[in-house]
């Protein structure tokens, strides 16, 4: 549970881990939202399909809502006896045996809810119900749950931090690049405007020059459009998403950018969003810090089924144990993060006057 930094990964495992350590044939796990629903709500042990028919995410009430305000566990030989049962669904499946267990937050503050989420669990395999033995081993998975969750939880803010920042960035340059050459064109075309009836052939020189400024322009901008739109991975696949950010960076830039792709398989879609982000990132450092003239980005399938990212580029390089002590980080932290979060390995290799490699390795399927 802890290597993994994604919120519902995380919720995935404890849920998963739960069913099969306790030998249930259904687990749940709500984290709950402040407007009586749930914020997640993460099952196990049910079909995609029978998912979809039970309809709706739950509503916090009957004995999911109570065990929110519990502080330990609660065990049910049959939970359709509890007091505070309310039925639920036509395609849910029969639930008998029950026990529950609060994830709490060990560093909550007075003012907030000490349930981080709630672990349920249904139906012992084998019939009869939960033990002892049961509450006591889904108690210590519960407080590691807290701690993995509230690491995942961080990790994200962190990460929504990051993106604000990166599109202030965007923003930035949007107004240093795009708007300034806007500018240039308007006083340009004004100038044309002026000289068409006095001197046609300065006025067709005038206008030749607002062409290419509006033509640098929009090449600014479809590297703005990219930056910000969410690359297409579900529908294209990370290869061609690679392919088409290459190619518009390509135009957009003044340094060669070449992409290649070798024996690419389809990989899970959590690894292939990691590789793109981390794509992203040595792609910026590159093109914006390096002064590079040239950037290669290769993706290679590994006999594993796996893969193998790498950026490389023949800029002014530097040295990383420097950039570490003096805090500037160039997204290294994050790029490793990203990598370690999916199974994966980040290497990185450059030195002053020698350029920069960065290179990503995951496990596959």
């Amino acid at each position: 549970m802890s290597r993994h930094l994604e919120v519902r990964e995380v919720l995935r495992r404890i849920t998963a881990s739960a069913r099969r350590l306790l030998g249930a044939e259904y687990a749940a796990l709500g984290v709950p939202d402040d407007h009586g629903g749930f914020a997640q709500f993460v099952v196990d042990g049910v079909t995609d399909e029978q998912w979809k028919a039970i309809g709706p995410l739950p509503r916090q009430h009957g004995v999911l809502a109570e065990m929110f305000h519990e502080s330990g566990p609660v065990r049910l030989d049959d939970v359709r006896d509890a007091p505070a049962f309310g039925g639920w669904p036509d395609a849910h499946p029969e639930l008998g045996a029950f026990l529950g267990m609060p994830i709490v937050d060990p560093d909550h503050a007075e003012d907030e809810p000490a349930a981080l989420g709630v672990i349920y669990l249904a139906n012992k395999h084998g019939g009869g119900g939960f033990t002892d033995h049961d509450e006591e081993l889904l108690r210590i998975l519960a407080a590691h749950a807290a701690l993995a969750l509230s690491n995942a939880r961080l990790y994200e803010r962190s990460r929504e931090l990051t993106l604000a920042g990166e599109r202030a960035r965007i923003a930035h340059d949007l107004h240093d690049a795009v708007s300034q050459k806007l500018f240039s064109l308007r006083l340009t075309a004004k100038a044309a405007a002026k000289l068409v009836d006095r001197d046609p052939a300065r006025a067709r020189e005038e206008l030749a020059e607002v062409a290419r400024l509006a033509a640098e322009a929009a090449d600014e901008l479809r590297a703005v459009v990219v930056e910000l739109r969410p690359a297409a991975l579900e529908e294209d696949g990370l290869s061609a998403t690679l392919a088409s950010q290459v190619q518009v960076l390509d135009r957009a830039h003044a340094a060669d950018i070449a992409y290649a792709a070798d024996r690419v398989r389809a990989l899970p879609q959590a690894q292939e969003a990691a590789m793109l982000r981390v794509a992203q990132e040595a792609l910026h450092n590159a093109l914006r810090h390096s002064g590079a003239r040239r950037v290669t980005v290769t993706l290679a399938g590994t006999p594993a089924r796996g893969a193998v990212l790498r950026i490389s580029d023949n800029g002014r390089g530097f040295d990383p144990e420097s950039v570490r002590r003096a805090g500037r980080h160039l997204g290294l932290a994050s790029m490793r993060d990203r990598a370690a979060a999916v199974g994966g390995r980040l290497t990185l290799d450059s030195a002053p006057g020698k350029g920069t490699v960065v290179e990503m390795e995951v496990p596959g399927a």
